[in-house]
């Protein structure tokens, strides 16, 4: 019997091309121009080492917090660059709303463990998940979940004291009083062009 290959459906399309993989991109540009306390309400910005480079690398993902611990789901598993940095080196740096932690991921395999992150999940995004389950052909049912957690990546991320990658500055703040100033120069040259 071969590898279970995850089915690909909907929102769960794997970004393989340069241009949808730069857009993944995209919630990292508004980290960096100070945003990251309103996005960090619902995603994380995970900073994890290259496996081959060495360097940091960073992506924006969901996350959720089940009996005080943090949890994030990996829809692609294996696939993702991050979850397969994140193999290579679990130590890693997770910015939200609380701030920056240094953390340590791990992948969640025991099963009342995942039952209470599915009871969570379903909870707040029933159709997400469901859909996510979907794509792995388990059912939304306990007994499937457990039958079939080989195919699914959630990652639990504990505090530690040992080293990360570093966090991802706040390094674009600066462009707002520059917009601000192109916004007020603009208004101010249309209102010296209107007929008197």
């Amino acid at each position: 019997m071969g590898m279970f290959q995850q089915r690909e459906g909907g929102f769960m399309i794997y970004p393989r091309s340069r241009w949808l993989k730069r857009m993944t991109k995209f919630p990292i540009l508004l980290w960096r121009l100070g945003l990251g306390p309103i996005l960090g309400q619902i995603f994380m910005l995970l900073t994890t080492t290259g496996r081959k480079s060495g360097l940091p690398r960073r992506t924006v993902i969901e996350y959720h917090v089940v009996n005080g611990r943090v949890y994030a789901p990996c829809a692609f598993g294996p696939k993702a660059d991050w979850y397969r940095n994140i193999v290579a080196d679990p130590h890693v740096t997770v910015q939200t709303a609380r701030g920056m932690e240094r953390m340590i991921a791990t992948r969640v395999t025991d099963d009342q463990e995942l039952l209470a992150v599915y009871e969570a999940l379903h909870r707040s995004d029933p159709f997400i998940l469901d859909s996510y389950l979907r794509s792995l052909d388990i059912r939304p049912d306990p007994d499937d979940i457990v039958a079939k957690k080989d195919r699914i990546y959630w990652l639990r991320f504990d505090p530690t004291d040992e080293p990360t990658p570093p966090p991802q500055e706040v390094d674009l703040a600066w462009l707002w009083p520059l917009a601000l100033l192109v916004v007020i120069g603009m208004c101010w040259a249309s209102r010296g062009k209107r007929p008197k």
